[in-house]
């Protein structure tokens, strides 16, 4: 049993044979259902017709003897039925239901007989057909014929299912040879496509090919099968030329690899070089520094201290115009010194760590406001300071920056009537933008690229007091923390400067 499984499993030829042989037993066992059927109710019929009909022939042969009470022509009439073979019992009654004469056949002698006729119908109760039928001569019931036969339907359904049994075990051998013989010819093509991809796999040979025997859907997918080795075998060569190429490919990139680790590691001597170059060069500029530092700091307070003493000690000696000139000079000096302190505070900038942290730059604004506006602002002065999220930075160099653009927004609307600043921020997906608005003086959109450039002025310091160092001290700040920095601006419309800081804590931008 399990060897048949196996073979039913595997090949497609018992499939097929067994599937025509299934579908025919289906087919039959169905169309032996319906004629069983069809032949229980036909016997059926034909037992209770043929029963009545003698019961009719009966009634009507004894029709006359039954109105002339001859007791012997009924008994003669009813002896005839010894020739029905199916009849069991039988007897007549007279008008008024007195039974005349009854019959019994020698297999149902102990068979009962009704008494009493009953109404006429023709019934099966279990395996006899039982008749009663009214005789009636000239308008009148001159008697009642009583018939009980044998209703042999099981016999007779045996007998035909045997019937049907053999007709089956011979529709079943014709069609199992049938279907032997389409199999074959319906599965050799295909046994031979399953053969020729087994060897396929096996071999690696897309070369084979299944003949075509056939045009229908089976030489079809011949036909398609021979295509596709066809193809499997062009990718085949396709791919081993790739792979061909990509072996030259990667021995290329190893000796690339080889080329770049050599290349690297020069590189990394050039840098030390560099960077031992590059520290010696920061000692220097140190060094040079300090000399600016001490050696022009000492001669300007020199310069400074000694016009500051002339105009205090001699200045009644001086004319109007001596005292002018002096003065000038003294004011230089004064500007000159802050211009060296600007120059070397930004000089250190790219010098010194940034020392990060979380920063309150709300409270590093309003911070920056005292320190430049001072103890007793200009009542004139508005400052409006919104919600500033907080970021990551060096606290004392983003006080720096907020000073920076303070002062500059403050000196810059200081002639207005109304002066007012304005500090606030927006936040996008990735940084804080920061920005300084005043009403001031502005300036022109085409000189924007000066601003935050080192000695850069787009006022005349008569005008407007500083050394050009302050906005490229907040631009050196702000990119050092991975930000941008940028202006908006119209003359005489005041300006605004924006500067970014990011969500997230970045390394240093040199």
């Amino acid at each position: 049993m399990a060897s048949l499984w196996s073979r039913v499993n595997g090949s497609i030829r018992y499939k097929m044979a067994l599937l025509m042989l299934a579908a025919v037993c289906c087919a039959l066992l169905v169309a032996g259902a319906a004629l069983s059927l069809y032949e229980m109710g036909d016997y059926r019929e034909q037992a209770m017709r043929d029963l009545g009909t003698q019961a009719e022939i009966l009634g009507r042969a004894s029709a006359s003897a039954l109105a002339f009470d001859d007791a012997q022509a009924v008994k003669e009439n009813l002896q005839l039925l010894r020739s029905h073979a199916g009849l069991q019992a039988a007897a007549i009654y007279g008008a008024r239901g007195k039974r005349v004469a009854e019959y019994r056949s020698a297999e149902a002698a102990r068979l009962a007989i009704p008494d009493l006729p009953e109404a006429d119908g023709i019934q099966i109760a279990g395996e006899q057909v039982i008749v009663f039928k009214r005789v009636v001569e000239n308008g009148e019931i001159v008697g009642t014929v009583y018939l009980n036969g044998r209703y042999e339907l099981r016999e007779r359904l045996r007998d035909f299912l045997g019937i049907l049994l053999g007709v089956m075990v011979a529709s079943l051998f014709v069609t199992g040879l049938l279907s032997l013989w389409l199999q074959r010819a319906f599965t050799r093509p295909i046994l031979a496509v399953s053969a020729a991809a087994r060897r396929v796999v096996a071999a690696r040979d897309f070369s084979l090919r299944v003949p075509q025997t056939t045009r229908d859907e089976v030489g079809l997918l011949v036909e398609s099968f021979n295509g596709m080795l066809a193809e499997l075998g062009q990718r085949e060569q396709e791919l081993a030329a790739s792979q061909r190429r990509l072996e030259q490919e990667a021995e290329e990139r190893r000796r690339v690899d080889d080329d770049l680790r050599q290349l690297n590691a020069e590189l990394e001597q050039h840098v030390a070089q560099r960077t031992a170059q590059l520290e010696s060069a920061n000692k220097e500029l140190e060094g040079f520094s300090y000399s600016v530092s001490h050696d022009l700091r000492t001669p300007l307070r020199g310069v400074v201290g000694f016009s500051d003493a002339l105009l205090e000690d001699h200045g009644a000696e001086l004319s109007e115009e001596a005292q002018r000139k002096l003065r000038i000079v003294h004011g230089e000096g004064l500007r000159m010194g802050r211009l060296i302190d600007d120059l070397l505070a930004f000089s250190r900038l790219g010098r010194k760590a940034l020392q990060t942290t979380k920063v309150d730059m709300e409270s590093l604004a309003r911070n920056g406001w005292k320190s430049v506006t001072g103890a007793e602002p200009d009542a004139r002065l508005r400052f409006d300071l919104g919600r500033l999220p907080q970021a990551q930075g060096d606290p004392a160099l983003l006080t720096q920056v907020w000073i920076n653009l303070l002062s500059n927004a403050v000196k810059f609307s200081a002639k207005r009537d109304a002066p007012q600043v304005t500090v606030s921020a927006i936040t996008d997906g990735e940084e804080h933008v920061y920005f300084v608005r005043d009403n001031g003086a502005g300036f022109n959109p085409k000189y924007q690229d000066k601003l935050f450039g080192v000695f850069q002025r787009l006022h005349d310091s008569e005008s407007y007091a500083g050394t050009g160092v302050g906005l490229a001290l907040v631009q050196r700040i702000v990119v050092r923390h991975g930000g941008r920095v940028w202006a908006e601006g119209q003359p005489d419309q005041g300006a605004t400067f924006y500067f970014t800081l990011p969500k997230e804590p970045r390394h240093e931008s040199l």
